[in-house]
């Protein structure tokens, strides 16, 4: 999933997305089966046209908002939906600044450095609730602990090294850096000691490469402290300010989108898979599966989540980050997230 063009954390361009179900500003979740409820029928001349940039190409990451848009949520809350094909060249700070993005999925420290870099930017719904990011090692390596990585070999995609660089400081360990892209290929060569990867992604791929889930040793970063948030919805300041109901409507549709991927995963499987094929991009449907289940686990990591946005995860995110030397200022947790229940009304 990750490539050499995703650029470092203050370049900004990596991030990721939404999540789940509106009660209160409160999401929870279901594992049955549910048909989609009747939509209402909104005239195309009432919908208003709005734009999402996906931080990656179409696959289960972001099955909520094809299915979505394929079924008819968006348009159910007056919103013609168009999500904007990922390009190595499209960065979500460009896109938000020139207004050619109304909406984006970004990870936190990204949107963190996107902030700081002078584009006002704000955080209007925050659906992650764990970092999927993770280390992983063979355990015939004889790395067992994280005390075992001192001295070794860590396959880290560019842009990628705060969380390690920050887990190893606290261990006092000396680890060498070495950049990976889209493969696996190093690591199952032994090339590296240890890999970074996503929970629901490249842990998969490894899987699928011949190895048993008994036979590696995996470290999550929300472990050890380092609960980096990831997905979020985020949109300029001024985009809220000059029409609320539209943000507080986008947010609501996509936490019913997901909430209906998450209940009928075969059906969002099958819409992801046709958008994919559609776009020449090669999906293989048992990943998007798995892809889809584990994003299901991280929105709902303590069986429910909200689209807050708490000090405690803000703070220690932007601190890491200010004294990574990422940040000079740590913009205020007011100018930072400005939840869209408060400015729907």
């Amino acid at each position: 999933m990750k490539k050499e063009l995703r650029y470092t954390i203050l370049v900004i361009s990596l991030i990721a997305l939404s999540f789940a179900s509106c009660k209160n500003s409160t999401f929870e979740n279901t594992n049955d089966e549910t048909p989609l409820t009747e939509l209402t029928d909104t005239s195309s001349s009432n919908l208003r046209k709005v734009t999402f940039l996906p931080y990656w190409v179409i696959n289960a990451q972001f099955a909520g908002f094809y299915a979505g848009k394929e079924l008819g949520i968006f348009k159910k809350y007056g919103i013609d939906l168009n999500i904007i094909e990922f390009q190595p060249f499209y960065t979500s700070n460009e896109l938000l600044r020139t207004g050619e993005a109304d909406f984006a999925a970004i990870w936190l420290v990204n949107a963190i450095g996107v902030k700081a870099s002078g584009i006002d930017i704000v955080n209007i719904a925050q659906f992650s609730s764990r970092s999927s990011l993770m280390l992983v090692t063979k355990k015939s390596s004889g790395i067992n602990e994280i005390q075992d990585m001192n001295n070794k070999r860590l396959g880290v995609w560019q842009g990628f090294e705060l969380q390690p660089m920050t887990l190893f400081k606290k261990f006092h360990l000396n680890v060498e850096h070495i950049p990976i892209g889209s493969t696996n290929n190093l690591f199952l060569h032994d090339g590296v000691d240890i890999t970074a990867a996503n929970w629901f992604d490249e842990y998969h791929s490894i899987i699928n490469s011949g190895y048993n889930p008994d036979e590696l040793n995996t470290f999550f970063f929300a472990d050890y402290g380092l609960n980096f948030l990831e997905d979020g919805i985020y949109c300029l300041s001024t985009t809220l300010s000059k029409d609320p109901k539209l943000c507080a409507d986008f947010v609501k549709a996509t936490a019913e989108s997901w909430t209906f991927a998450f209940n009928n995963p075969e059906k969002a499987i099958d819409i992801v898979v046709a958008c994919a094929q559609k776009a020449n991009i090669p999906v293989n449907r048992v990943h998007q599966r798995w892809m889809l289940d584990r994003y299901r686990d991280l929105y709902f990591a303590s069986g429910k989540t909200t689209t807050e946005l708490s000090v405690k995860d803000y703070m220690f995110a932007a601190k890491v980050m200010k004294e990574s030397n990422l940040i000079q200022e740590i913009v205020p947790y007011e100018d930072f997230f400005k939840h869209y229940t408060n400015y729907s009304r």
